[in-house]
């Protein structure tokens, strides 16, 4: 029996009631969004220099983000006309079914999308009036630069429990089918957002720190850069924009698993024979109850939001210190919330009483957030032993520098997916090893770990604002006689965003990882493989464990590749500008600015197209070409490589950044010396593993368990070998024309 085949239980007055209690909070989130993006856009923007800076980091991002939007745009109508006559076939007695899915996937596609663009045009606007504010008030600064930064958590998850309220309340019974073709959307422009801005704002990054930094000895936001503008543009594209639409996709996704799972456990004989006449309103409970924790997050996030205050004083205390206080602020207010939810609704049908093991289940993503935390700070923070070893190995170049920073970031990729197998675990003890109900506590910790999503967001896009704050602060010239005080909170509040950043993107990689978990285990349900489980000695099922685990390396690989090459075009213009135009390093003549932005966004346009391909492509290749089973391997295969390589790549780059950071507050010579020339080298190799391959493997595991979810209808219809083998014989050569298109234009072609 597959998802497709699964009739929800018909919905009862409370659960109609409790539908509309989420849609209210769904409003509230994005009014309260509406209402802080009034406040911060009253707050004064400065000086006419500051303006003129931040208005060309505007127009830039706006421009970006427009071409990407045409590009996905094609992707996006040619997969919703394809998802309704596949569907069509499939629910061939009621064709709504298939429009809803197609329709679903559209706007799934548009509140990704919309909630990365909101997100990115307030921090656009909010980044000059935080730079203003850190001229006369810490308290001021701090406060505008988290407030713009809610504005995007609230669209996020406002749009994301809107949308999902919305499909439920329209197909009711069926709504489970339907929302599958919502994450899908979600997942897939995530999948656009981080691979496009990860290229673009690596790719500035880079190519203006080799010039500027190693050639020229300028510091790191100069104007006299040509790549500048560029690399503040990219902050917003990528981290903004980018980890919006990554993290409304795991919202959603991770929604979307718990519901699939409520609804899978009608089919578990232990269920039914636990829970007698009263295992479908018990299933409706459990389909329910999701919706009803992301209700709770909306207000416990909102909460924490304001908790994120500091008094007025001359003393600039530590930013970390508010914004710590505010999680858990938030996440207490959700422990509390989804406990009085689970005390007053979840009730055993048979005993009346409830049922705390859901809450556990709750609770164990809560704990896995604050593990998850522990550990990404431990590695990445520049006043832990990692980052102020791999800091003191740069005392002897850059190659040991690497070595021990990417020695130390893979160590912590087993300790994270160590922490994951614990949350796994407990949620079998936590259901006294009933297969069907643990994995439902798995999509229960998934939906713990991101109850807090505003203000993780919150948290996320404060460090792009404050980033850009500090460049804007030193472009426009406003450092020049602001004075020492403005310029330690202008510097504490960039410091603080690059912590933030690196623990939101552990988050991101333990929300991905989880969600996929969950949808794997609805597939294996789906396909009937729950008795026989994935036989690795079945050789077409091993075959899909190989392909799966070597996908996130063609994939990482791919866009890594994409930023070498965009950098090495970067730094050359950057050059030919110093070189051709006079008066640039005088300071009398400005740099061609638009010609390095145009530069990286015709690149990140260009490069976005083939590992998309890859990640639709391949399991569809697999699921056809060796059958369900092999493509529950292939699953397998990529959740567990695609974890690994994602926090290690994530962490290494953080650690290798902070390192540089530590050298810049003054250690082993300070900014300038042999150290710090060898840490910039670690910090720009570090770029495109942080920003760009690793946080794309969130998007890219979720991606391809959905798209073999969405194919599993159709592999259990048991289409005819020649339609098997065409669907193949496409998809392959669209992997090989994926693999050419990175290729193209190689290096070596310049000579």
């Amino acid at each position: 029996m597959s998802e497709s085949n699964i009739v929800l239980p018909a919905l009862r007055a409370i659960e109609v009631n409790l539908l509309w209690f989420v849609l209210g909070s769904a409003i509230i989130a994005l009014l309260y969004g509406m209402y802080l993006a009034w406040k911060v856009l009253k707050a004064p923007q400065g000086s006419q220099a500051m303006i003129e800076v931040a208005k060309a980091i505007q127009e830039g991002s706006a421009a970006y983000l427009a071409r990407q939007f045409k590009v996905m745009g094609i992707f996006i109508v040619l997969i919703t006309i394809a998802l309704y006559f596949i569907y069509k076939a499939v629910y061939v007695n009621d064709p709504t079914l298939a429009l809803g899915i197609a329709v679903a996937f559209l706007l799934g596609s548009c509140a990704s999308a919309g909630a990365g663009y909101v997100g990115m045009s307030l921090a656009v606007r909010a980044n000059v009036r935080v730079a203003n504010a850190a001229l006369t008030s810490f308290k001021k600064a701090l406060e505008l630069a988290f407030e713009a930064g809610t504005i995007s958590g609230m669209f996020t998850v406002g749009l994301g429990l809107l949308g999902a309220t919305i499909i439920f309340m329209l197909f009711k019974e069926n709504a489970m089918k339907v929302l599958i073709g919502f994450g899908f959307g979600g997942c897939l422009v995530a999948l656009f957002m981080r691979i496009g801005g990860g290229i673009f704002t690596k790719a500035a990054d880079v190519g203006a720190d080799l010039v500027g930094k190693i050639e020229k000895n300028i510091p790191e936001d100069d104007p006299r850069n040509a790549a500048v503008i560029a690399d503040n543009v990219g902050d917003n594209v990528g981290d903004c924009a980018g980890m919006a639409a990554d993290v409304f996709e795991s919202y959603e996704v991770t929604l979307v698993a718990a519901i699939i799972l409520g609804a899978s456990v009608l089919m578990d004989k232990h269920f039914l024979l636990v829970y007698g006449a009263g295992a479908s309103l018990m299933a409706l409970k459990l389909i329910i109850y999701p919706l009803l924790v992301r209700a709770v997050g909306v207000f416990a996030s909102i909460i924490g939001t304001w908790a994120v205050r500091v008094k007025e004083s001359d003393n600039v205390v530590n930013p970390m210190k508010p914004i710590k206080r505010g999680f858990w602020v938030a996440a207490i207010a959700s422990i509390i919330g989804f406990g009085a939810v689970n005390f007053f609704y979840l009730k055993d049908p048979v005993t009346h009483q409830p049922d705390w093991r859901f809450f556990m289940a709750t609770l164990s993503g809560i704990i896995l957030a604050v593990v998850i935390e522990w550990i990404t700070d431990h590695f990445t923070h520049t006043e832990n032993r990692p980052v102020k070893e791999t800091a003191y190995a740069s005392k002897t170049g850059p190659a040991t520098m690497l070595l021990t920073g990417f020695g130390l970031a893979k160590e912590s990729s087993v300790w994270a997916i160590l922490a994951i197998a614990a949350t796994i675990f407990a949620s079998m003890k936590i259901f006294g090893g009933d297969i069907a109900l643990a994995a439902y506590g798995v999509a229960l910790a998934g939906l713990g770990l991101l109850t807090t999503t505003g203000f993780i967001l919150a948290e996320d896009t404060f460090g792009p604002i404050s980033d850009n704050a500090n460049g804007i602060f030193e472009m426009s010239g406003a450092n020049k006689g602001a004075g020492a005080r403005a310029q330690e909170i202008i510097t504490k509040l960039d410091a603080v965003g690059n912590t933030t950043k690196a623990l939101t993107k552990g988050f991101a990689i333990a929300t991905a990882v989880i969600a996929a978990i969950a949808l794997f285990r609805s597939f294996i349900a789906e396909a009937g493989l729950s008795q026989i489980g994935i036989q690795l000695n079945v050789p077409d099922v091993f075959i899909g464990l190989l392909i799966g685990g070597a996908v996130p390396f063609l994939f990482s690989s791919i866009l890594i590749n994409a930023v070498s090459k965009t950098a090495f075009f970067v730094v050359e213009e950057v050059r030919r500008q110093f070189r051709e135009i006079p008066g640039i390093m005088e300071g009398t003549t400005k740099p061609e600015y638009y010609k390095c932005v145009d530069i990286v966004t015709t690149s990140a346009q260009k490069e976005l197209i083939g590992p998309a391909l890859i990640a639709v492509c391949t399991p569809i290749a697999v699921g056809f070409g060796l059958g369900a089973a092999a493509l529950g391997g292939y699953l397998a295969g990529a959740i567990l490589v695609g974890q690994l390589l994602a926090v290690m790549l994530s962490n290494s780059g953080a650690i290798w950044d902070n390192a540089k950071k530590v050298i810049e507050m003054g250690a082993h010579g300070g900014k300038g010396s042999d150290a710090h020339k060898a840490a910039i080298i670690g910090d720009t190799v570090g770029d495109p593993f942080k920003d760009t391959a690793g946080p794309a493997i969130n998007p890219l595991i979720k991606v391809m368990n959905l798209v073999a979810i969405l194919i599993l209808p159709m592999l259990l219809m048991g289409l005819r070998l020649r339609y098997s083998m065409g669907i193949v014989v496409v998809c392959v050569s669209l992997i090989i024309f994926a693999v050419w298109l990175s290729k193209r234009e190689g290096l070596l072609k310049e000579e």
